[in-house]
């Protein structure tokens, strides 16, 4: 699966996070220690907040192990927010639009899982798109697509009501006509101010997520890019939210009490426990 790291904090150089550690994301790309793929060659990217509110991008399709520029842009580039991503592709083409992360408006996204069966749900979860947003739809992953439904599900109001909202739409599909599929989700979200880091699966194990916080600055990692003993696992079904001048919490993803999606969470435990 893909390796991500999303920083916020004071104003730092990309590449004493992306590069420069022991275990550094481009390390990750060719020999990742807690992911499904040992190795995320399709692809990388960087987003990052500066002088204009919506964000920067950059993206390439060689693995970011090979591409020299990559090194020259995280040495000079600078931000108090930025996202960075090496990725393992789940079935859509190795493309510029299909590599993360993705920016709509002032937002910036990027993901580790995928939806199960995805060729016969992509009209579905599609359909979640509203269509004052779906011109923005310019490559053909899943992550992409949950991406946009997440936007047009009301996430300027309640980022993580509209991650919920998209993740309960998701578990219906993933089990409908008792097919069971899987879906793991693992992202990261920003609006240039707040840092929002999910980890939740479906039918499966939510893949690994652990954060770091030094006064005003979280940094939010796929793995450890170090072996110092500060990480902190994420749980599962939970969200880290990293506010601007407010110390990182950890909350759940799902409001208690709601009776459609835990039965979806007992039917999706019962499936892993027979894994």
């Amino acid at each position: 699966m893909c390796r991500w790291i999303a920083y916020r904090g004071e104003r730092t150089a990309f590449e004493h996070y992306v590069t420069e550690p022991e275990h550094s994301l481009v390390t990750q790309s060719l020999r990742a220690l807690e992911s499904t793929a040992g190795t995320n060659g399709d692809g990388f990217g960087l987003g990052w907040y500066g002088d204009h509110p919506e964000p920067g991008l950059y993206r390439e399709t060689r693995p970011a192990w090979s591409d020299e520029n990559l090194r020259y842009l995280c040495r000079h580039l600078h931000s108090h927010l930025f996202f960075a991503h090496v990725r393992a592709a789940t079935g859509t083409a190795v493309t510029r639009q299909n590599c993360h992360p993705f920016a709509c408006g002032r937002w910036l996204f990027m993901h580790n899982g995928f939806v199960g069966s995805w060729n016969r749900l992509r009209r579905k979860v599609e359909a979640l798109i509203p269509d004052a947003l779906y011109p923005s739809r310019l490559g053909t992953t899943d992550s992409e697509a949950v991406f946009l439904a997440i936007v047009g599900a009301g996430i300027d109001q309640d980022p993580i009501g509209a991650t919920s909202r998209v993740l309960r739409a998701l578990c219906e599909l993933v089990n409908e006509d008792g097919l069971s599929e899987h879906l793991r989700f693992t992202s990261a979200l920003s609006n240039g101010h707040d840092l929002y880091a999910f980890r939740f699966a479906a039918n499966d194990h939510a893949n690994s997520l652990y954060y770091r916080e030094d006064g005003d600055q979280v940094i939010a990692v796929s793995e450890p890019y170090d072996k110092e003993s500060d990480w902190i696992e994420v749980p599962p079904d939970h969200v880290l939210v990293a506010r601007a001048s407010r110390p990182a919490e950890i909350v759940p993803l799902f409001v208690a009490g709601s009776a459609g999606f835990e039965a979806e969470r007992k039917r999706s435990q019962r499936v892993i426990g027979r894994i």
